[in-house]
């Protein structure tokens, strides 16, 4: 019979700790939850902020590229002298 007062006795301190560990499980679950929504808000906010700044710099270089006309190249300009030069003397030779 001693047995069974044990059973008993420890019965009710055996569930209030098992409703303790649920409890405890239950509140870690939610602070998790709450942990990793945080962290995502925080990726979403630092991906959207990296996102404009790109398409802003993109939209620049884009302006910046419109606006800037090409400057001519030296040589053409010197290879089209000499060829006006050498037109010139096969016209007087002629």
């Amino acid at each position: 019979m001693t047995s069974s007062k044990m059973t008993s006795s420890k019965t009710p301190n055996h569930a209030s700790a098992l409703a303790a560990r649920r409890a405890d499980r239950e509140r870690d679950g939610l602070q998790a939850m709450r942990e990793y929504q945080a962290e995502q808000a925080r990726i979403d906010a630092n991906t959207a902020r990296l996102r404009a700044a790109r398409l802003a710099k993109e939209a620049a270089d884009t302006a910046i590229e419109q606006a800037v006309e090409p400057k001519p190249v030296r040589g053409l300009a010197k290879a089209a002298r000499r060829s006006a030069a050498q037109d010139q003397t096969r016209q007087s030779s002629d």
